[in-house]
């Protein structure tokens, strides 16, 4: 087969594939895992412009926009190698206990001006059991939930008993975010201090309490195009309904911090494979888009990114809320205003510049 008849021959297949996805049919682990081995830089751009027709049947122009509050950083017990966090790693990260109210109000000034739908509360722990940290928990989530002006999000490890679900979800947790960062065959290389199982058993305590599942994972660890693939199934299958697509940003003191980065254009397509997998969830890209992408940043909605996480992560910072809002306003998108938010005038008045 010549150069040409296999381009026309991927384009055809492609074009199936996104039309089948259209169509509100799944693709399967064959068809996923070829989509994740195109190389040619047209298939590529062809495979994003499909997961982009996707991304506007199923989602609109409309980004979500999540940010997060690190209410207690440092010292976990975990081993996750990709994790400054952790206390196994020697890393310049910050470290503090659980985190007074006022921050956390604070936060949720913050994230309704810029137009945020979503605000996670975020700990460095190993997970959630009954007692006095649980109860704290419950408390902040309750003032972010009373404030009516942000979902109340979480984001605090394992969880081993369905009562913690539930108590989660009583005090207003609307969405969790676990992630499972990985394919199975590939977890035990990142984490041995608890197993991939667990994940998915808190991801079942939270569905049975009526929460929301926010749960993705990290590109760049080493894993192969299979391994994408198998965690894009795996979400499909767990049922997460936000997906956020973290990209490596090496942390020095890091098993990871020399690892070498993915080209841009192998993320562009992961994320779009994504995109073929999950068609009806928010894909949201998040930590180390801005070291990874640089100046391509805008091309994760081609993509078929339907969410974005602003302000700045766990351990690393972002661009600036400003630049984002003006990206999404360049491209002719627009903050998803949730039921919780006020139109901000500000966000919509950024000027061409």
């Amino acid at each position: 087969m010549t150069a040409a008849s296999l381009d026309v021959t991927n384009h055809r297949r492609i074009a199936d594939l996104g039309q089948r996805v259209l169509a509100g049919d799944s693709i399967d682990r064959d068809q996923a895992l070829w989509l994740f081995s195109l190389e040619c830089s047209a298939d590529i751009y062809d495979l994003m412009s499909w997961a982009n027709r996707v991304r506007e049947q199923f989602k609109g122009n409309k980004i979500h926009l999540c940010s997060i509050v690190n209410a207690k950083a440092g010292g976990c017990s975990e081993n996750c190698k990709f994790c400054a966090q952790s206390a196994f790693y020697q890393t310049e990260a910050p470290r503090y206990g659980f985190i007074d109210p006022a921050p956390v109000r604070q936060a949720v000034e913050e994230a309704q001006r810029n137009g945020v739908t979503g605000l996670g509360l975020v700990a460095a722990w190993k997970g959630l059991e009954e007692g006095p940290v649980l109860d704290e928990v419950c408390d902040r989530l309750r003032d972010i939930a009373k404030s009516g002006k942000v979902r109340a999000d979480a984001s605090l490890g394992l969880i081993k008993s369905q009562r913690v679900a539930d108590r989660l979800k009583e005090a207003g947790c609307e969405c969790y975010n676990h992630n499972l960062e990985t394919s199975r065959r590939f977890f035990p290389q990142q984490c041995t201090t608890h197993t991939y199982d667990d994940r998915l058993e808190t991801i079942r305590y939270l569905k049975q309490a009526g929460i929301q599942i926010c749960s993705g994972g990290i590109l760049g660890l080493g894993e192969t195009r299979e391994d994408r693939c198998d965690l894009a199934l795996a979400l499909r299958e767990a049922g997460a309904s936000f997906v956020p697509i973290n990209i490596l940003n090496p942390i020095k003191g890091t098993p990871y911090e020399n690892v070498p980065p993915l080209a841009p254009l192998e993320i562009l397509k992961s994320i779009a494979c994504f995109r073929f997998i999950l068609p009806r969830q928010e894909i949201m890209i998040a930590g180390g888009r801005v070291v990874n992408l640089r100046d391509v940043q805008p091309m994760v909605f081609m993509a078929g990114a339907s969410a974005l996480m602003v302000g700045n992560y766990l351990t690393t910072v972002n661009q600036p809320v400003e630049k984002d809002l003006q990206m999404l306003k360049d491209l002719g998108l627009a903050p998803h205003w949730g039921q919780h938010e006020t139109r901000n005038p500000k966000s919509e008045a950024i000027s061409d510049r």
